[in-house]
């Protein structure tokens, strides 16, 4: 109950239209393409990611405005009010894949349940897209998580992102690449002595080491799971039921 009255209390009515509307827009494209049942499953999705954001935003006390969805590119929630410090970043950004996570966990196990094809696909589609935000570079969430560790960790993602193209090329990766690439400067760039980083970046030991093992930990069930999840629905595909 707690959680629904911040959710409602944080959402005016004109913020509400425009998430609504432009899930609305977003279920149509993707419903010209994957049928609307899908689409409908693959936007609610996005939207519990967004909301974990969202959520974990607003313990923090920051100023975040409500999820905007634009089709085929995803969604993104407008914080008003930047994090003070890097561990709030993190906390934020961590929350997305988390919460994704189990609302792909959900489809999941309700697709082994009642043996549906549909939310088997959609829980792999959930896995995937919660994996893929996990990338080490900003602006992905992963950027966001391993920015605690150092901002230097980014230039581990590049190199992802360069290898993710030429395994399946796509214009979004390619706008990815050009919204990371100052990122990318800034990484080689980073002075951890400046006061504006020390500021910024100054946090213990066990709290960095903490964050790298949730990160890890969740990068790597993403992995595993979206693994097994994509064979199942090859051997689907291949007996035809």
């Amino acid at each position: 109950m707690k959680t629904l009255l911040i959710l409602f209390g944080g959402l005016k009515f004109g913020k509400l239209f425009l998430t609504g509307g432009s899930m609305l827009l977003s279920v149509f494209a993707y419903a010209w393409i994957f049928g609307w049942w899908y689409a409908v499953g693959f936007v609610a999705l996005i939207f519990v990611h967004e909301m974990g954001h969202y959520l974990a935003a607003r313990q923090r006390g920051l100023d975040v405005g409500a999820p905007t969805f634009i089709p085929f590119v995803g969604a993104w929630i407008e914080l008003k009010q930047l994090p003070h410090d890097v561990e709030t970043e993190a906390y934020v950004g961590f929350a997305g894949p988390l919460i994704g996570s189990v609302g792909a966990l959900a489809c999941y196990f309700l697709a082994r349940q009642y043996d549906s094809n549909l939310l088997l696909a959609l829980a792999y589609a959930g896995f995937f897209i919660n994996l893929f935000n996990l990338i080490p570079l900003s602006p992905f969430d992963g950027g966001r998580i391993t920015a605690i560790i150092s901002p230097r960790v980014w230039l581990l993602g590049a190199p992802i992102l360069i290898g993710l193209f030429f395994y399946h090329p796509s214009p979004l990766l390619i706008l990815m690449a050009l919204l990371a690439a100052p990122n990318v400067v800034k990484a080689f760039k980073f002075d951890p002595k400046a006061p504006e980083n020390l500021a910024y970046y100054s946090v213990k030991a066990e709290t960095r080491v903490t964050y790298a093992i949730y990160y890890l930990a969740l990068t790597a069930f993403l992995a595993v799971i979206a693994g097994d999840v994509h064979d199942m629905l090859g051997s689907i595909r291949a007996t035809g039921h």
